[in-house]
């Protein structure tokens, strides 16, 4: 079996990607890739993670698993996404990493499928903007005790991943930064289905009919049409190109409420974040997507 866990990160429009995958549930059975609804393994999922930092996998727990989730039904492949498994928001950011367990119950997780392809998809955010977000949901009142006086100036996904890789070297991860899921939405469901570059799929164009005009959005499928051939590259300049003049500002635009932090502390954060994203590229075992 594959199996493909979406497990983050929070504040990545992974709603909106789960939708997506789910309206193309036909097409992807037909070639053998089940997506689930969250509703068959999300609380399955939880309390087996729970379960196995308390003791190993029991023999016969990972087919357990999965005749709860498929029900009877014959897959190849199967996509699970799960926010949750790492951490609430208000507690995933712990000793100046985010997803601090992620290690740990990814090398579980993979002792529990070892028999199995075991992928990992993970959406990586600017710690200036999601950090912010995070502290939002959490219960302190500013972001030093948030953060328990760690600097955020050095909390890096390079680290998570490459931690990760440590704890878990047979598993497979993908990543991708969450500010180019507008280009890159459309790579990002085939690689999770396992599908082919250029592939049809519905919803192809779902994030991007939410972030521009409808006027913008017209005239993009208008050029989609009297460009048929463009290969995938050339399809996401066009986007760029478009977004640039069409996208609706509220759409694209976040106020990042990050008390203390000044203008300066977020262009340097995001200085960071871009540099950081080269060494998450080079790690070994992890496939990155650039537009």
């Amino acid at each position: 079996m594959q199996l493909v866990l979406h497990a983050g990160a929070h504040f990545t429009e992974e709603d909106r990607l789960l939708r997506c995958l789910l309206r193309n549930t036909e097409a992807f059975s037909a070639r053998g890739v089940t997506v689930p609804g969250p509703g068959k393994y999300r609380t399955l999922l939880k309390e087996t993670v729970a379960a196995l930092q308390d003791a190993p996998p029991a023999p016969d727990a990972r087919d357990v698993l999965f005749d709860l989730i498929l029900e009877e039904e014959n897959a190849d492949r199967v996509i699970l996404s799960h926010m949750f498994l790492f951490g609430a928001p208000r507690a995933c950011v712990r000793n100046g990493m985010i997803y601090e367990s992620g290690p740990e119950r990814v090398a579980q997780l993979a002792a529990l499928f070892e028999h199995d392809e075991f992928e990992l998809f993970l959406a990586l955010r600017n710690p200036a903007t999601l950090l912010p977000a995070l502290f939002s949901r959490a219960p302190q009142e500013d972001m030093d005790s948030f953060l328990r006086g760690v600097s955020p100036f050095g909390i890096k996904w390079s680290d998570t991943l490459s931690a990760i890789r440590t704890a878990a070297p047979s598993v497979k991860i993908t990543a991708w930064c969450f500010e180019d899921m507008p280009m890159i939405w459309s790579e990002v469901i085939r690689e999770m289905a396992g599908l082919e570059h250029g592939e049809e799929i519905v919803g192809e164009f779902d994030l991007l009919n939410d972030i521009m005009s409808k006027t913008g959005m017209q005239r993009f499928e208008d050029y989609l049409t009297a460009h048929p051939n463009m290969t995938e590259m050339q399809k996401r300049r066009v986007i760029s190109a478009f977004l640039d003049k069409f996208a609706i500002e509220d759409a694209i635009e976040e106020e990042v409420n990050a008390p203390g932090w000044s203008a300066g502390d977020i262009d340097t954060m995001t200085d960071i974040y871009e540099e950081d994203m080269f060494a998450v590229a080079r790690i070994p075992g992890v496939t990155f997507i650039a537009p």
